[in-house]
């Protein structure tokens, strides 16, 4: 295991500095780096990796929406509005609907089928999203008008609401009746996350008001606690969001101590440079290239349209907003990005025997090499030309 562990760190960061330097996302050449070193690559990685990536993965995304969670104020979310819970399910509604209209055309699938494959690729990806978002709130771009929190908190809702519909979806294909009990679980799910998370971060801060503790004993607590939410989210009967309650437990914790916020930011923020390496060379792991070359361009055609689709959901969720034309393409085109949820749950339908499973897989893999590396070079290069910088960063940056 410990050398599986050596060439993750190795090929991973040696593999994104080869792409910053050629003007491309690091995290391209992390995933790049995965998939040559997992089993449909060299195969130089140790089972005992490969069973655990899952957890591995998790443990990486815990980090960096924690991080997310201690950025973000929670009176921004109540200033944007409306566009903020329109975020959270209209981009990813009008995707699976694209995905729908076109996919039996385009792969020969039925229609629950479609719908299925839609939900496999209609989540937005955080691992991404996160640390571009906190980048743009420490240095002030699009903060005035809320663009990086908006985009933060509608990402993180926003995977809630795909895995539920994925969830439900797999059981049409199976054949399964879909109740209304089945979308229930959505808002249930959303409020208990937040409400959890929420409290327990308030929680906190007062308990350490009163009861001393160094911040790395502050860090191990709150990530135990946030390995446990994880859990209790597969036992309990109740549908809990863990990952949103992982969040909403750093916002929690700002709303209670800012300063003690911006401490565990920081240690967090470090820990992220381990994370993100782990995270998206794990996410390369899963990737089988044969799949993708198999299936020819109809999957790829499928994606870029569906893509269409989703940023026309963004657009109609910033209207009556004060954006400007560039702020709003620059969400539009920050809503894009594909890898972590497509990861997770992009071979389950093959793993259930679902007659769709190759396909879904397929579509999976390659919305995570499409989309990723161009949405994450694409907000690079379009922030500062897109976005205002909030008065008085200028002196900060300088």
């Amino acid at each position: 295991m410990l050398i599986s562990i050596a060439f993750i760190f190795l090929f991973g960061l040696v593999f994104a500095k080869i792409a910053e330097k050629i003007h491309i996302p690091g995290l391209f050449g992390m995933i790049l780096a995965g998939i040559l070193i997992g089993p449909f690559g060299l195969n130089l990685l140790d089972d005992s990796i490969l069973n655990i990536s899952a957890e591995l993965r998790k443990i990486a995304l815990i980090i960096i929406l924690m991080r997310a969670g201690l950025s973000l104020n929670l009176n921004d979310l109540y200033k944007i509005g409306r566009p903020a819970i329109l975020m959270c399910f209209l981009p990813a509604c009008f995707e699976i609907i694209g995905v729908v209209l076109l996919a039996p055309k385009l792969l020969g699938v039925t229609v629950s089928e479609a719908a299925l494959i839609g939900a496999t690729i209609a989540a937005v990806s955080p691992a991404v999203i996160v640390p571009k978002m906190i980048q743009l709130l420490e240095k002030g771009y699009g903060v005035s008008k809320g663009i990086p929190q908006l985009i933060l908190a509608g990402a993180s809702v926003d995977d809630v609401f795909v895995i539920v519909l994925f969830t439900a979806f797999i059981g049409l294909v199976k054949g399964t009746k879909i109740t209304a009990a089945s979308f229930y679980n959505i808002p249930i799910s959303l409020v208990t996350g937040i409400f959890v998370g929420l409290a327990i971060g308030l929680l906190l801060t007062e308990f350490w008001k009163k009861f001393k503790m160094g911040n790395t004993k502050k860090l191990m607590l709150i990530f135990s606690i946030g390995f446990i939410m994880t859990y209790v989210e597969d036992i309990i009967p109740i549908p809990f969001a863990s990952l949103l309650a992982i969040m909403f437990l750093g916002i929690g914790i700002k709303r209670g101590d800012e300063e003690l916020s911006l401490e565990l930011g920081r240690s967090v923020s470090q820990l992220w440079i381990v994370g993100e390496v782990v995270l998206f060379v794990l996410v390369g792991v899963t990737v089988n290239l044969k799949f993708a070359i198999a299936a020819g361009f109809a999957p790829v055609l499928l994606i870029l349209v569906a893509l269409i689709f989703r940023v026309t959901g963004v657009a109609l969720s910033c209207l009556g907003t004060n954006f400007t034309t560039k702020e709003k393409i620059f969400t539009m085109i920050a809503y894009t990005p594909k890898a972590t949820v497509q990861a997770a749950i992009g071979g389950i339908p093959l793993a259930m025997g679902l007659a769709c499973g190759n396909m879904a897989l397929t579509v999976a893999v390659l919305s995570i090499l499409i989309t990723a590396p161009l949405g994450a070079f694409l907000i690079e290069k379009t922030y500062q030309k897109f976005l205002v910088i909030e008065e008085g960063f200028h002196e900060y940056l300088a």
